[in-house]
């Protein structure tokens, strides 16, 4: 399927899934809808094994919502747009394979929010990251509260939502709202890089762990050990697991099914 306002594009096992809509990548309705419709099509791609949020345009990851479309869901379409929101988080939150975010140029507001629910972000050295919502009275709706808060803890959370400002990568990397920092030029490498060695690993072990790190994140330390124990027992089951076992004593190279 191809889309307006989103490329997909697979490279080996890495699927990317890039924002574009120039100049500024501004989400709109239309381009909301494609971006849940996209992302989860490289979901159920089996030959995709990692994904990858990323960016078509040199200078803007994304500029977060389109201002005249905040204008028209101000009043009674708000309820639909949030949904729509989550919608999106969600597919990310419940995906069951690795999510990287290739992190470039300027990253506000929706697209940065997106990028949260990832597993781990990686920030080319001149992007600037941020959540300006509150300039305009508002907070972020793509679960962004909820994905900041859990991210980069409590204090950090309130500095970049109160203040609303533009943050460099290396204050973003010191705050933990990204993980890695390359040069501009060597940002999709490295994360095609990393997505190849993340390929190469057990796709069943993988899915346990994100889901104990995500979904067991999210509950009670008791509710996660219940996660933890179903998926241990899961992955027991499994026969990478006997494969793993068997290949670690016979000191040779695994075979994942």
């Amino acid at each position: 399927m191809t889309y307006e306002f989103i490329d997909l594009e697979q490279k080996g096992p890495v699927g990317w899934f890039r924002f574009n809509r120039p100049p500024v990548n501004a989400i709109n309705v239309e381009m909301l809808d494609e971006m849940i419709a996209a992302f989860n099509a490289l979901n159920a791609e089996p030959d995709v094994r990692v994904i990858v949020i990323a960016s078509a345009l040199e200078s803007y990851f994304n500029a977060g919502a389109d201002v005249a479309l905040l204008n028209d869901v101000r009043g009674g379409g708000m309820p639909r747009w949030v949904e729509r929101t989550h919608r999106l988080a969600r597919a990310v939150r419940d995906a069951g394979k690795p999510v990287l975010a290739a992190i470039n140029g300027v990253a506000v507001g929706g697209g940065l929010e997106m990028s949260l629910h990832a597993d781990l972000r990686f920030a080319a050295d001149n992007a600037k990251l941020g959540q300006p919502e509150i300039n305009i009275a508002f907070i972020p709706p793509v679960a962004g509260t909820q994905g900041l808060v859990r991210l980069v803890g409590r204090s950090n959370a309130f500095r970049i939502l109160y203040g609303g400002e533009l943050i460099g990568s290396e204050e973003a990397l010191n705050m933990g709202l990204v993980d890695f920092v390359s040069p501009k030029g060597q940002l999709e490498k490295d994360v095609q890089a990393y997505g190849e060695m993340l390929a190469g690993k057990p796709a069943n072990a993988l899915a346990a762990i994100r889901r104990c790190l995500v979904q067991g994140g999210g509950e009670t330390f008791d509710g996660g050990l219940e996660i933890e124990r179903q998926q241990a027992e899961a992955l027991a089951r499994h026969a990478n697991f006997a494969e793993g076992v068997s290949a670690f004593l016979e000191k040779r190279s695994p075979n994942w099914y």
